[in-house]
């Protein structure tokens, strides 16, 4: 069974980075749109960033713009979310979705595939 796993979350403070890793065997996943969700205690999920397949488009949801960055190693199919000057909203467990869409960033509802997420913690 073809899965996406996440790594690299723990526990930081604020101001402090973080890279997230999300990983998948090399040929699986490969044409589909890549996005990282995050979802905060009692919070619904919201929407992070998103990768197209290639790598050569980006989104991302205005709260994290000019401190995250998501970027993609073809060659080994893991997508990345390097995650700097974290503040304690970021806090949440983070996931990564996988769509198959023709349109980007995908709607939300596009992305089928889903890893069991990594834990982000910011302290104040």
């Amino acid at each position: 069974q073809v899965q996406l796993v996440e790594s690299g979350g723990g526990l930081v403070q604020a101001g402090d980075s973080l890279r997230l890793s999300c990983a998948t065997s090399k040929h699986a996943f490969s044409r589909f749109s890549r996005a990282w969700f995050r979802q905060a205690p009692g919070k619904e999920r919201e929407f992070v960033s998103a990768i197209s397949w290639t790598g050569g488009l980006t989104h991302y949801a205005d709260s994290v713009k000019n401190r995250f960055t998501i970027s993609k190693d073809n060659t080994t199919n893991t997508v990345y979310l390097q995650m700097n000057n974290l503040k304690p909203e970021d806090t949440a467990r983070y996931y990564c979705g996988a769509a198959l869409a023709t349109q980007f960033p995908p709607e939300t509802i596009s992305f089928a595939f889903w890893g069991q997420g990594t834990q982000v913690t910011v302290s104040s």
